[in-house]
């Protein structure tokens, strides 16, 4: 088995790759395709095949399927762009034979009002209408994406969000990664849709308490307005495109579409999902590491 993992050059590709070589996977086995190679240098020093792979650029996308008969497709991360990169991919590997193809979508995909759902929805219902043997993994938020609000709580004390009350089931980057390298390497998972999230739904509260112990600091969650948050982010300096996107996330989140915690993610892990406090504490201190 030879298996593809596109987006390598992220952290989440980076993970699955780790993640992939901890399960006994030959370097030799596995090819790392990203936009840009360098960021897959570290991986190609390790044996690993480094091969060029744009979304965007078909014939990068068949060149780097040669030899290939799993792919993990890590969706795009450029809003607006992201389904037909994805439709590039799951028809290039339609047209190599590909025997397996997992993709990471969002919670809930096909049904939750969120607006970062429609390209997943879409491109589910693409990898649907194909022969392309697929599983699906609906990632709920990962705790890393809370890093940046814990480091401005360290000079500020305050995480500042509005979304009321809501809770999210997060779960570390890694849990996911380990999750994708447990279905790229198992039999069994074909044709399964996987709602993956933490084992426990956490408040902003929980979240700042959580800030408040990796920062070694007192932190507060303050609840806003949408039309405080707009305003905020429209002094900051951000186009008005970005504000109504980012302010209508909050929104979502604010309605509960990531509340939902499921222990299909612990169960595929053999093991709990990192704590939303452990894994904010491991990416603080990472990122102090990395300034």
């Amino acid at each position: 088995m030879t298996i593809l993992v596109t987006a390598a050059g992220g952290q989440l590709g980076h993970l699955v790759i780790e993640a992939l070589l901890d399960r006994g996977v030959a370097p030799e086995s596995i090819v790392a395709g990203a936009r840009t190679t360098s960021k897959v240098a570290d991986l190609a020093e390790r044996g690993i095949r480094a091969v060029r792979l744009d979304y965007m650029a078909p014939d990068t996308v068949a060149a780097a399927l040669e030899g290939v008969d799993t792919v993990l497709l890590i969706s795009g991360s450029e809003p607006g762009k992201r389904y037909e990169g994805h439709k590039n991919v799951i028809d290039a590997a339609e047209a190599a034979g590909i025997a397996k193809l997992v993709y990471t979508s969002l919670a809930h995909a096909d049904s939750t009002d969120f607006v970062l759902a429609p390209e997943h929805k879409a491109t589910e219902e693409a990898l649907a209408t194909s022969d392309v043997p697929s599983v699906v993994l609906r990632n709920n938020w990962y705790i890393e994406n809370y890093t940046p609000d814990a480091l401005r709580a360290a000079e500020t004390g305050v995480i500042a969000a509005s979304v009321a009350d809501a809770t999210v089931a997060a779960a570390s980057r890694a849990d996911y990664a380990e999750a994708a390298a447990v279905v790229l390497t198992q039999d069994g998972h074909l044709g399964r849709t996987y709602e993956l999230s933490g084992d426990t739904a956490v408040s902003y509260a929980d979240i700042a308490a959580a800030s408040a112990e990796a920062l070694g600091r007192e932190v507060a969650y303050v609840p806003v307005s949408r039309a405080q948050l707009e305003a905020a982010l429209t002094e900051a300096g951000l186009d008005a495109g970005t504000v109504g996107f980012v302010a209508e996330m909050e929104a979502g989140i604010a309605r509960g579409v990531l509340s939902d915690a499921d222990p299909t993610l612990a169960r595929l892990l053999g093991r709990p999902t990192t704590p939303v406090a452990e894994g904010l504490r491991a990416a603080v201190e990472a990122s102090r590491v990395d300034a």
